[in-house]
Order: C-alpha cells, then structure tokens, then sequence
C-alpha cells in the first residue's frame, strides 16, 4: 500500500464522524459531502506527517469548511434546508444510536427531534452554532474550537453556552398562564391527529385566523373561520403528530415537518380559551429572524 493508499484508508475511518458534523451544521445531507469531500481535498494536499491527531485535523477543516458555507449563505439568503425532506435512517453511535450502526447513517439522523433541532440550530449565529455542535455533539475542546472560531477558548465556551440555552429551552414551563395556552394548543393537535372535527371546533375561536408563508399560488395564505380551519388541519395529521413543541417570541408554538419536504413552525395566539390566530411559517429564510426555543414534552 503507498502513501496515498494509506490516507485515504485513514480518511475512511473518519468519514462517518466527518458526514455527521457536517450535516448537524448544514442541515444538508449533499452539503455535508461537499464539505467532507472538500476536506479530502485539504488533507491531499498537506503535508500528512505533521498532522498529529488526524481525527482532531479533519474534524477541524470541516467546521471550518461548514462555517464558511453557513456565512455564504447567509450574505446570499439561501434556502438553508434544501429543498428535500432530511432522510430518517437508525442513529450511530456518535449520536447516540446503537453501536455498530452504519457510520454512514449518522449524517443522516433527523427523528422529530432532530428536526427541531435543526430549526433552532438555523436560528442560531454560525459561530454559535458551530460552537455548540462541535463541543456538544462531538466533545470537540473548546482549545481547538477557538481555532476555527478564530475566538479565545473562553470565547468559544460562551458561544456554544448560549447556543446550548436557546437549544434546550429555559426549563420546565411555570407561567400558569402559558401553561393553559400549551393544553389547548396540545388539545388542538390531538384533536388533528384523531380527526375529531367537533373537538377541533371546541378549541377554535369562531373567528380564528390562519396565515401562511405561500398558498397554492404563491402569494401568502390566508384561512378564516373556525369550521374552515379545522377541515384544514384534518388535512395535517402527520404535522400534528411529529410536533415538537417550542416557544416563538413568548407564545407556544411547534415545529415539525410539513408535508413531507420542508420544516414548518406553526405559532398560536391563545386567548380565553380559544386559539384566535395561527401563523405558520415553513419560508426558512424567515427562521433567523425568529426568537424560538425548543421546549420539552
């Protein structure tokens, strides 16, 4: 086997780990093996005897690589999710799947929680998000964090801490009052999942009000009614049951998966009992902008 032979074996070994960071920042499964692709492109190009920890190496230009993207994109304001639903196969065991699971796979993990996740990671700065994932997900040393940062390692600490909060949310939810508007946003969505048109009716003000990014014919959407809206979420039952409830600027909202391709947030406006307004907003160009946490069940 020659030198050549013998880096590329060795990249091999670190391909699934590589996939896996790079698409926990890009949200991308073909973005991410164009970044990993372009890390193979750096390592043949370097000088391997000097590199240490191959490992630490390549896990580094790929944060690199991710956070370049992520700041192209931003300056361009381009669709950040792709235009394809994430695919769903078995976790590895880099993020907490089975051991032996196909390395492969682990780039390619979005279970309803991962795809909150990646909502609210698009929220998030591209420092910050780089931040949080390389330490978080990968326990990659905030020492060399700060290097593709271009950060202090303490510097490096306090973006991944605040990304870290904005990704689990601040805790139990206490406001009593946001307490009952989450039961009828929860009775709102099994009433969608079960198809129960009167239940639906039970929890919608008459005059409820949805509005959407795009209808069927581009322009924004817009429902009225409340027997109009819960034909309309009859038609929804998979979103209402891989929801992911969340907070959007204080109120209660969820995000999940809408109609299969893109990710959507949907947020409620609760008053007296009654939903009188839902926004749902599946544009991600829209994402950056919101202030949303993800919340436990």
């Amino acid at each position: 086997m020659d030198g050549h032979e013998f880096l590329a074996e060795r990249f091999e070994e670190n391909r699934g780990r590589l996939k896996a960071v790079a698409y926990r920042m890009l949200g991308s499964a073909s973005e991410a093996e164009d970044a990993v692709q372009e890390a193979w492109i750096r390592l043949s190009r370097s000088d391997d005897r000097a590199i240490e920890n191959l490992g630490g190496w390549l896990t580094t230009v790929v944060g690199r690589v991710c956070l370049d993207m992520l700041r192209s994109r931003r300056s361009r304001r381009e669709e950040p999710l792709g235009t394809g639903a994430p695919e769903e196969p078995a976790p590895g065991p880099d993020l907490g799947g089975r051991p032996g699971a196909d390395p492969e796979q682990q780039a390619l993990t979005a279970d309803s929680v991962g795809l909150a996740m990646l909502v609210v990671l698009e929220t998030l700065d591209p420092a910050e998000r780089l931040a949080f994932v390389l330490h978080d997900m990968f326990a990659v040393p905030f020492d060399e964090i700060a290097g593709v940062v271009d950060r202090t390692p303490a510097a490096a600490r306090q973006l991944a801490s605040r990304a870290r909060r904005r990704v689990q949310g601040a805790g139990p939810v206490t406001d009593p009052d946001l307490a009952r508007k989450r039961e009828v946003v929860n009775a709102f969505l099994a009433a969608a999942r079960d198809g129960e048109f009167e239940a639906l009716l039970a929890v919608l003000d008459p005059d409820v009000v949805v509005r959407s990014d795009a209808g069927a014919d581009g322009a924004p959407g817009l429902v009225r009614g409340a027997a109009a809206v819960a034909r309309q979420a009859m038609m929804f039952a998979p979103f209402a049951r891989s929801a992911q409830h969340a907070l959007v600027d204080g109120e209660p909202a969820v995000i999940a998966a809408h109609e299969g391709r893109r990710f959507a947030v949907m947020v409620f406006t609760v008053a007296r009992g009654k939903i009188v307004e839902m926004s749902v907003i599946d544009d991600p160009s829209r994402l950056p902008g919101l202030d949303l946490t993800v919340l436990g069940d």
